[in-house]
């Protein structure tokens, strides 16, 4: 049924063409060489890179383009991931109509079409969750998660694969920054200090908070605001929030009707050879071990669901991650994109611990699902 649907609404040409592409070699890119390259923005660069996109991401686009058709229990049939579905094509589509990049008229042109895919694809994540949330809405509740195993392979794959596109597309057009910030790549910070981001975080994880309860525990700090390293800040502020936004949450939600003050979250940055880690701690009462193996899943949260209150999203919609189950398994991808990881101990009635991995040399390869 689905594939009729793409057949209704696209071409038989472009789907054959988005087969084709599908199976041809993507190719990976390191920080290393997305900082280097970047450093010398000329127009001739420009161009080398505009062609190398304009080659790369159809592939990339295609791939996912293929996946979403052939999903396991239906879900490929889901309004929502339908809706996805056309977005890529649409992609994919603009891309390969696109002619080819030979000079800096035609560059300055591709930039702007990238930038309008970029726009286009904002709301996949959320719009993937209310495909699965349908799903799950009209499934067998005897299926158990660990026989959507499928699903979540499927959507690390896919998740993972965004990262990279939006990481791509974001750079090329990052780079055209006429003043960029000093120590400014692109995407990239040379001398990111982890520990100002992580502040920073914080401090955005704690006004939620406080919204939401009226009130927000302390977070505390610890290592040297003056070490910085080359990574992604958008990347570590998206992860640290994810984390520490847990912690807040647990902590509240455990003090909340004790006349004890709720203990701070504390935030430790340590600087290795090979990683930088971040150790996230919470004395919020910790997760059942039972329960551990759930928390890098799709299809599971602690939180409410604000998709059970409007199930629709409209595409302006500012969403807000807690209540998918995807803030973590999100920012586990966001961590092995650039060779880290992110891994949780948690000590039931007592606390977890969120350990963040992030590597300093910056060398290793983009996954490539």
């Amino acid at each position: 049924m689905a594939v009729k649907k793409a057949c209704e609404s696209f071409s038989k040409s472009l789907i054959d063409e988005v087969q084709r592409w599908g199976c041809m070699k993507q190719t990976g890119v390191s920080l290393r060489y997305m900082m280097e390259f970047g450093s010398r923005p000329t127009p001739r660069n420009f161009i080398i890179s505009a062609q190398f996109l304009h080659k790369e991401l159809p592939i990339r686009i295609a791939r996912r383009a293929i996946e979403l058709e052939a999903l396991p229990y239906g879900l490929s049939e889901k309004p929502a991931v339908l809706k996805v579905r056309d977005w890529y094509l649409d992609s994919f589509r603009d891309l390969r109509s696109f002619p080819e990049i030979k000079d800096a008229n035609d560059e300055k042109e591709f930039t702007h079409m990238i930038k309008a895919i970029k726009v286009r694809h904002n709301n996949v994540v959320p719009m993937m969750a209310l495909g699965v949330q349908q799903l799950k809405k009209g499934i067998n509740p005897r299926i158990v998660y660990e026989d959507l195993d499928e699903i979540h392979q499927f959507l690390d794959r896919f998740y993972m694969s965004r990262i990279g596109i939006r990481m791509l597309i974001g750079q090329h057009v990052e780079l055209h920054n006429p003043n960029p910030p000093p120590h400014v790549v692109g995407y990239i910070h040379t001398k990111m200090s982890p520990v100002e981001v992580a502040r920073n975080a914080s401090e955005d994880a704690r006004s939620i908070c406080q919204r939401e309860y009226g009130s927000a525990p302390n977070v505390n700090i610890y290592g040297d605001p003056d070490f910085t390293f080359p990574y992604v800040p958008t990347h570590l502020h998206t992860m640290v929030f994810e984390l520490v936004k847990n912690s807040l949450r647990a902590v509240q939600e455990r003090y909340m009707d004790s006349d004890k003050v709720a203990p701070p979250v504390r935030i430790i940055v340590a600087d290795g050879i090979e990683d930088v880690t971040i150790k996230v701690s919470d004395e919020g009462g910790g997760i059942a071990r039972s329960g551990l193996p759930k928390i890098f899943t799709y299809l599971y949260s602690t939180a409410r669901n604000p998709l059970d209150e409007h199930s629709e999203i409209s595409e302006a919609d500012a969403v807000t991650m807690a209540g998918y189950g995807y803030g973590l398994p999100i920012s586990r991808l966001y961590a092995r994109y650039f060779g880290g990881d992110l891994q949780i101990i948690s000590m039931e009635g007592y606390g977890t611990d969120a350990y963040l991995h992030l590597s300093r040399l910056g060398d290793s390869q983009e996954p490539l699902p």
